[in-house]
């Protein structure tokens, strides 16, 4: 509420009207309106806004999008160039589309102003996580003391360089789009999935893991309308095969099919192609359902997130395993692509 001036007011007729400053949005200006969300669970913000995805029919790991940096379907960025992984990648993902964000560069409020920049006024942050151990020790009876590992996550909130003026212009620089021919095999990818060392059988008209004799099957390249879709299919299968005691030993208790852990189990598949595809620089065609039984599937997932709000942490968890497994079986190479191991997103179950 303004305050009204003292004394004799000053005729304003014939005056020129002030110029109104352009004003910056601040730290505490974002602070205090997101004072609200901030009060939600972590777990359940991320998870309102996956099931919102799922009910539009949409799979936020799934969007036939390009970016705007060189036209592919790629992991988000930190401001130093370092990869997001796990539930960060599937909330930026899904953001970004949201608002069509074609950069896919973030970072904090406070980064932007270490870099001489600032966020412009009225622009929504978006939630990202950052998940850690403490350690608490416990002197227990007989007066030895035990060590306890207690999991944490903290929300906190980054911008779109879209969302930011005054950055070096390296930000916002836009390669060339790049263009493939879809009708042909993609070398480095045919390279990484044999890497894995998998029985991989490309025959016959249905793609699945089968466990018990330990292969993959997916219908030969030339079954697909694009090489991408293979591949992304094949991602799904390799996700799966990861899976086996002899590996991930992943395991959520699947009695029948169709049922909780038959549906956890698929969506580890779904991110862990999601997240391959992205490592890969993959993006499968315009073909959103490509699985017949898409919808069986959504309805599932949701069933799942809706029951237990850290479902979809875990799954992104196990998925992002998954990935940094199979790009563990690749031959060191100081150009590889695979998210350190030790990042502490990757602890988020």
């Amino acid at each position: 509420m303004s305050r009204k001036p003292c004394g004799r007011r000053r005729s304003t007729l014939g005056s020129p009207k002030p110029r109104t400053k352009r004003r910056r949005a601040t730290k505490r200006h974002f602070t205090k309106s997101a004072i609200a969300e901030d009060r939600k669970d972590v777990y359940e913000r991320i998870t309102e806004r996956i099931i919102a995805d799922l009910e539009k029919g949409v799979r936020p790991w799934a969007q036939p999008w390009k970016s705007g940096d060189g036209g592919g379907f790629k992991r988000p960025l930190r401001h130093n160039g370092l990869p997001y992984s796990g539930i960060n990648t599937l909330m930026l993902w899904s953001i970004a589309f949201e608002r069509s964000y074609e950069n896919r560069i973030w970072m904090t409020f406070k980064q932007a102003e270490e870099l001489q920049a600032h966020v412009r006024k009225g622009e929504k942050g978006s939630l990202v996580v950052y998940a850690n151990r403490i350690t608490k020790t416990e002197t227990i009876e007989a007066g030895e003391e035990v060590e306890h590992e207690i999991p944490f996550l903290k929300g906190y909130t980054v911008f779109n360089v879209e969302q930011i003026e005054g950055l070096p212009e390296h930000y916002y620089a836009k390669p060339p789009p790049v263009f493939q021919d879809a009708v042909c095999r993609i070398d480095h990818a045919e390279q990484f999935f044999a890497a894995t060392g998998a029985d991989i059988r490309q025959r016959g008209g249905r793609a699945f893991y089968r466990q018990d004799d330990d292969f993959v099957q997916v219908p030969p390249i030339e079954a697909f309308p694009e090489a991408e879709e293979f591949y992304s299919t094949l991602a799904h299968e390799i996700t799966h095969w990861t899976k086996h005691p002899n590996r991930l030993t992943r395991d959520f208790g699947r009695k029948s099919w169709g049922d909780e852990g038959y549906a956890i189990e698929e969506l580890v598949a779904e991110l862990g192609a999601a997240f391959l595809c992205s490592d890969l620089e993959i993006t499968p065609g315009g073909g959103e359902d490509v699985r017949e039984d898409h919808a069986s599937y959504i309805a599932s997932w949701l069933k799942v997130l809706k029951g237990d709000k850290r479902a979809i942490f875990a799954a992104a968890s196990h998925a992002q395993r998954a990935a940094d497994y199979l790009h563990g079986l690749q031959a060191p190479s100081p150009e590889s692509i695979a998210v350190p191991s030790n990042d502490p997103e990757h602890s988020l179950a």
